[in-house]
């Protein structure tokens, strides 16, 4: 199979969807690899690394698009590559559908094969390709909250840790998954005092017997996240439903409750935001204000980092790549039940259903299809 890597064109996106070890393995195994020229150099990969792993390199994105079977990119295709994807084609990335109607339908327009990492799914609902850029955001979430809470930065001016004599910050974690617990781990590392709120009592739990001793939990419930906002200093929203839109935790009439300078930070922004108040931003412009509440709500978080991130993408999404490749997508879902879980859209076909729900269209099983 021909596989091509684009060079990633969002604005600030620093990955790339395969490292140089990843090229080795798919060359082994007889497939040929063209990497757009410079595609690899935001994460500290040179062209010459990539030559040396058996890859082409390719200074025409048109022509790397037209002559792949499979396309491995990291974030979803935006305008000006809609026109690049053929029909058949396999696409394997990171989509977000239920955030983005334009892009859903232009996918569909497309009828090629769309595999999102995000709703690649195992037996015990665990999401393997968006676990490692989940502990990346949930670590970031916090660092960037810390930033942006200094009065420098517009934030309430306050250090999350304290000093002796004076209180720490408190932080609210919305969400006890990998997200939140990686946002709550680096929270109390700092010294923050810090509550996760889920839903799923078993999971809080668990967390509260694994948690440091200054990590709270609390079961989410509109009034308890009521009673928390006029005293927390962040927020991180961490809530995820696989590849459905995210639920608003903290409505604009909510906003009001929460104290001028606080810091909302929203990792869920790739699937619409679990803050009413929220919106895409970059990391060129990262932030906003809603009545004097600071939002940062970049789609991206893990392109800030993309050395580490580069390499947690490519352990985790290599295997489900090479399956495709050797065996073709339709035989590579047979064949794995997680990966069939991935693939949402088929040559002009919705096949998972939150997207199809997100914007009232039509889906269909596989069974057709298949």
């Amino acid at each position: 199979m021909n596989i091509g890597i684009p060079k990633e064109i969002k604005p600030q996106e620093n990955r790339v969807a395969i490292q140089p070890g990843g090229v080795v393995t798919l060359v082994k195994h007889g497939h040929k690899v063209v990497v757009q020229k410079n595609a690899g150099l935001g994460s500290g990969f040179s062209d010459e690394e990539y030559i040396t792993a058996g890859a082409t390199i390719e200074s025409d994105v048109d022509t790397l698009w037209a002559a792949s079977d499979m396309i491995m990119k990291v974030k979803e295709p935006i305008a000006e590559e809609y026109g690049r994807i053929k029909e058949g084609q396999i696409l394997f990335t990171y989509f977000h559908f239920a955030a983005d109607k334009t892009l859903t339908q232009a996918i569909i327009d497309s009828k090629c094969v769309a595999i999102a990492y995000e709703t690649v799914e195992k037996a015990d609902q665990s999401l393997p390709l968006l676990i490692p850029m989940s502990e990346v955001a949930g670590r970031m979430a916090t660092q960037e909250g810390a930033k942006f809470l200094e009065k420098a930065m517009g934030g309430r001016g306050v250090l999350m840790g304290g000093i002796p004599g004076v209180p720490p910050s408190n932080t609210l974690v919305l969400g006890g998954g990998i997200v939140g617990v990686n946002a709550a781990k680096i929270a109390a590392g700092m010294g923050s005092n810090t509550t996760i709120m889920d839903i799923n009592m078993p999971r809080l739990r668990y967390l509260d017997d694994v948690m440091p001793k200054n990590i709270t939990t609390l079961f989410s419930s509109e009034a308890n996240i009521c009673a928390m906002l006029p005293t927390v200093d962040l927020i991180i929203g961490a809530v995820l439903k696989p590849g459905a839109k995210a639920p608003h935790l903290i409505t604009r009439e909510m906003i009001s409750k929460i104290r001028p300078g606080t810091v909302l930070v929203d990792v869920a922004i790739d699937q619409g935001g679990c803050f009413e108040t929220s919106k895409p931003t970059t990391h060129q412009d990262p932030v906003y204000f809603v009545d004097d509440v600071l939002h940062y709500c970049v789609a991206n978080m893990p392109g800030a980092v993309p050395f580490t991130s580069t390499l947690g993408l490519t352990n985790v999404t290599l295997p489900y790549a090479l399956a495709i490749a050797n065996k073709g997508w339709k035989q590579a879902i047979k064949d794995d039940a997680e990966l069939m879980r991935g693939v949402n859209i088929v040559e002009g076909t919705i096949v998972y259903e939150d997207v199809a729900d997100a914007f009232g269209m039509e889906w269909s099983t596989f069974e057709g299809i298949l």
